[in-house]
């Protein structure tokens, strides 16, 4: 039998996703009348996916065992589950299957930025971020700095990008569109239940439901998110304006740590003025190096 945690995440998230469906979303008849949960009754889910109402109850309550590959992939189906969500379901039914008394994942650590990460970033002229699978900063270069905030000042308990996103007001000047990436931030932590840092993610849950309402509210509408690659706009109190690229670099040596760098269209209004907020705060050596790779 499962545990009771990985039980409840397994039911709120596929509850989560009957909530996002209408019955005029995936084919069915419109409702009459009032329904008193919002989104898919479970016989409806049931019906889509060709099982027994008891079965998709047992297997939302994380009771059901043995689900064929065939089940599954109707489930998804009907639930209209992307591929980022259908592996976390996977994942999600994988830890309902291990025996209680078994062992889960161990617990890791704080992560670290090995020493070269740390100097490749540093001497990038554009800014570069690297962090932890719970979005610790585990460093950042001086252009970084000047862009979001100085982390490396922070206490250490304390680096933490959605911690910052949620409890420094500044967030909100700097993400002009601070709705929308607060929700994706919030998301990334979704896509990273049940790994070995699951304890690291309760606290780090625990403290910014408590003191955020907006973060609750976020996290209870289990939206999941993976940071690849977009564009994004911030507000910066010495340049202004800037529209920038952002792309997300996996270290495949270090598990769940990424780079995350971020550039502007050459011969942009924003080109220029990162231009100048990296001369503002880059040492004349490093300005004055060859870019290459990184625009």
């Amino acid at each position: 039998m499962a545990s009771p945690d990985v039980a409840r995440e397994l039911r709120d998230f596929l509850t989560s996703r009957r909530a996002a469906l209408t019955p005029e979303s995936v084919g069915l008849p419109p409702s009459v009348g009032a329904r008193r949960v919002p989104g898919l009754r479970r016989e409806e889910v049931a019906m889509l996916a060709g099982v027994s109402v008891d079965y998709y109850v047992k297997l939302e309550q994380g009771r059901a065992v043995n689900v064929s590959e065939q089940v599954l992939e109707a489930i998804e189906r009907a639930l209209r589950l992307d591929g980022l969500e259908s592996r976390h379901l996977r994942s999600l039914l994988r830890a309902t299957h291990r025996p209680r008394s078994a062992p889960g994942p161990t617990e890791t650590p704080a992560p670290k930025a090995r020493a070269a990460v740390r100097t490749m970033v540093d001497a990038m002229t554009v800014p570069a971020i690297v962090h932890g699978p719970l979005l610790e900063v585990l460093g950042l270069n001086a252009v970084a700095k000047a862009l979001f905030a100085d982390f490396e000042a922070m206490p250490v308990g304390e680096r933490n990008l959605a911690r910052w996103m949620f409890l420094d007001p500044s967030a909100r000047r700097i993400y002009l569109e601070w709705d929308r990436h607060a929700a994706q931030m919030v998301a990334i932590l979704r896509a990273a239940a049940q790994g070995p840092h699951a304890g690291r993610l309760a606290h780090l849950v625990g403290e910014l439901s408590v003191a955020s309402p907006d973060f609750a509210r976020h996290w209870a509408d289990y939206r999941l998110h993976q940071h690849t690659h977009g564009v994004k706009r911030f507000g910066n109190e010495l340049v202004g304006e800037l529209r920038l690229h952002y792309q997300a670099l996996p270290l495949q040596e270090d598990a769940g740590q990424t780079v995350v760098v971020y550039h502007a269209d050459p011969g942009s209004p924003s080109a220029e003025k990162l231009e100048l907020l990296s001369s503002w705060v880059l040492p004349a050596e490093v300005r004055q190096r060859p870019r290459r790779g990184v625009p």
